[in-house]
């Protein structure tokens, strides 16, 4: 069943062109007799951590065929093939390792998540593959740790409680730090579990924003659960979807009356236990999304998150209207398509001079490069007119990109989060295609919600024509640069404590409406 499943749902990609010699090392070419299984895995790790992706590739293919039960193989293979952006094989290779080990959560997250990478998979089959997951996770004969609560009668405050292995300088933190910072603690205590080891200023600042913190990574999902029911939580808040780090088995256990998902994960999680998942109208159409979610839908008036700028961002510069028009997407490299590359190839042919920056963690690989740049060439697009940059340390430097870029173009089918809000902080329009779900509609929940309908696109064409007529329009571009980051900061979307309390009556709403109350 499980087989048939995902052999129907996700095609079978094109082997990865990484033909380089993975005898860089010794001279020989990597064959399957060149090693033990452990060899093998050391050669590929090692090789993977030196940034020799095209190597590391080789000798996980090695060790996958001559050692095809090898469950390490299969998911190294993965990882690496993700950072090589070669999305269909790694899907593959997560497909191959579910086979392996088909009750393992983590490698059916890491399916599920990367799967929103591919071009083929119709919505329908998404929601079925994840419903797969949801009946895998459920647990009818595990007795739950959450102690149910008589309903709330106005007199205690409720106890939310927030898991996310992202409390930190990451992208979810942009958005959650704001939300807790704002909480009411009149009505609301609020506990934090975070599930990963790093400290940084972020996490501090969170950490003084909560009732409680407990740090919960590396710990078994039976100790947080029975954490979670000590604290007497009333709703849990998961902001992690199936991204990696999550704890969704918790979730599947039910340590709460009421679990809520939101924020990290673009799509439904498939469990039952699962009672909410927070969204929009635009994010998530009332007429169509509900079909696709196994949690009903909690729709926040105006955006389904609000956004923290950086407190060090630049400020924002201005651009000669002479200069010639710079593109740029900055969104994580398997996000960019090559169907996507073709477009962009049409708004590059139709704007004189005009060139295109990339950005992504990827681009730092030089095996991916040449991939990318292949591509490019294949679409249509003179490498020489694109820029690709790598990972950025420092936070001022990748906002400071944004000075010489005049339009952003954000990614289809999966739309950018962040690099949308930032590029509009930094004075850049952003145009975006929408499409029926929710990944596809991030970017128009975010620019319907700041007023800029107007740079949301229904097809490939209107699209493409929104970008070049901005190009176009230098006196447009210069207004939206100079007004954009008032626009964001006097808009719904950096309202956090207007945000705060519609997050928070629907979170009231939630506990009021569980379908049982017991007594404590």
């Amino acid at each position: 069943m499980l087989r048939k499943l995902l052999t129907g749902l996700l095609h079978k990609g094109r082997r990865a062109e990484v033909s380089t010699d993975a005898a860089a090392d010794d001279g020989r070419r990597v064959e399957a007799d060149t090693g033990s299984c452990t060899q093998l895995l050391s050669s590929a790790e090692a090789a993977a951590k030196a940034g020799r992706l095209a190597t590391a590739i080789e000798y996980y293919r090695a060790c996958a065929e001559a050692y095809p039960d090898t469950l390490d193989a299969h998911l190294g293979m993965a990882s690496v093939l993700v950072d090589l952006w070669c999305l269909d094989e790694a899907v593959s290779a997560y497909r191959r390792a579910l086979e392996l080990s088909p009750a393992s959560g983590a490698i059916w997250s890491a399916l599920l998540f990367h799967s929103h990478y591919l071009c083929a998979v119709e919505p329908r089959a998404m929601f079925e593959l994840h419903r797969r997951y949801g009946e895998l996770m459920r647990r009818p004969g595990l007795p739950h740790a959450g102690i149910a609560r008589k309903a709330d009668d106005g007199t205690r405050r409720l106890r939310i409680g927030y898991v996310s292995p992202n409390f930190s300088r990451h992208s979810v933190g942009y958005f959650i730090e704001p939300v807790i910072r704002c909480h009411d603690r009149a009505r609301f205590e609020i506990f934090c579990y975070y599930s990963h080891r790093l400290s940084d200023e972020t996490t501090q600042r969170i950490r003084t924003f909560a009732d409680g913190w407990r740090d919960i990574a590396g710990l078994p999902d039976a100790s947080i659960i029975k954490m979670i029911g000590d604290d007497r939580i009333d709703i849990l808040v998961d902001l992690a979807g199936h991204s990696k780090g999550n704890h969704l088995g918790v979730f599947a256990a039910k340590p709460a009356p009421v679990q809520i998902t939101w924020l990290g994960y673009p799509d439904t999680t498939g469990l039952d236990a699962m009672d909410y998942r927070v969204t929009d109208k635009v994010a998530d159409p009332v007429a169509t999304a509900d079909a696709l979610s196994t949690e009903r839908l909690l729709r926040i008036d105006d955006c389904f998150l609000c956004y923290q700028p950086p407190a060090d961002s630049p400020l924002v510069g201005k651009r000669a209207p002479e200069s010639a028009v710079v593109f740029c997407s900055f969104n994580s490299l398997p996000k960019v398509t090559e169907p996507m590359l073709k477009i962009w190839s049409r708004i590059l042919s139709a704007v004189p001079r005009s060139r295109l920056a990339l950005k992504a963690a990827a681009l730092s690989f030089p095996d991916t490069v040449d991939r990318v740049t292949d591509a490019l060439d294949r679409s249509g697009i003179d490498p020489s007119r694109v820029e690709l940059r790598g990972w950025v340390t420092r936070r001022e430097d990748h906002l400071e990109r944004y000075q010489s870029i005049d339009v952003a173009l954000d990614t289809f089918p999966y739309n950018g989060t962040t690099t949308t809000c930032e590029a509009l902080w930094m004075g850049v329009p952003v145009v975006t295609l929408a499409s029926d779900v929710h990944m596809s509609r991030v970017g128009a929940s975010i620019l319907t919600c700041v007023g800029l309908r107007e740079l949301v696109a229904s097809d490939a064409q209107s699209y493409t024509d929104i970008a070049i007529a901005l190009a176009g329009d230098p006196m447009r571009r210069e207004e939206l640069r100079a007004s954009l980051r008032e626009r964001l900061t006097a808009s719904p979307l950096l309202d956090h404590s207007a945000f705060t309390r519609k997050l928070e009556n629907h979170f009231a709403m939630s506990w009021a409406g569980r379908a049982t109350a017991e007594q404590v």
